[in-house]
């Protein structure tokens, strides 16, 4: 039977064996965490520089999930009460009628000034006789106000095409 040593016969070599045994087993383990870390880190670094290369996604929402969908005020109301808003529209509306109207007094003013200017370089046309009416005459005192109501005709429909425009642009500003 061994006999377990007094305390002053061959304790201290068997504490300090255990105690360094302990120790390089602390220090055996320490290092494959330390191993297991740097692997770990490494591999973290590694998909960190492969997410770098893609562009990163980002999820936009907005907090206001109970927000109405339309704007508060309809266009006919900013329109009604003549706010700015209301004013660009109708300065637009305004805006494009107001050419229209510029372009079809244009070409009627040609038309009617043209007409006495032909008659003036053309002197052979003077001379000829309508039903026994001069031409200039003929022209100038019949044939322009057909040419008059064809004018106003087209620019009643297109100012009635630019308002339908104008109305349909204000129901899809709703």
């Amino acid at each position: 039977m061994s006999r377990d040593p007094e305390p002053g016969e061959g304790a201290e070599p068997r504490r300090w064996i255990a105690d360094r045994t302990r120790r390089d087993a602390d220090r055996t383990r320490k290092d494959a965490e330390r191993t297991r870390r740097d692997a770990e880190r490494t591999r973290k670094d590694a998909e960190r520089s492969r997410r770098d290369e893609r562009p990163r996604r980002e999820v936009v929402t907005s907090p206001r999930t109970m927000a109405p969908r339309h704007p508060r005020y309809p266009v006919t109301r900013e329109i009604d009460e003549q706010t700015r808003l209301g004013e660009v529209y109708m300065r637009s509306l305004v805006r494009t009628q107001f050419r229209l109207a510029l372009f079809v007094c244009t070409v009627l003013g040609c038309v009617v000034a043209g007409l006495p200017l032909m008659f003036l370089l053309v002197p052979e046309l003077r001379a000829v006789h309508l039903l026994g009416i001069p031409l200039p005459w003929a022209v100038l005192g019949g044939l322009i106000y057909p040419a008059f109501v064809i004018g106003a005709w087209l620019y009643v429909r297109q100012a009635e095409r630019n308002e339908r425009h104008f109305a349909e642009l204000v129901d899809r500003a709703r």
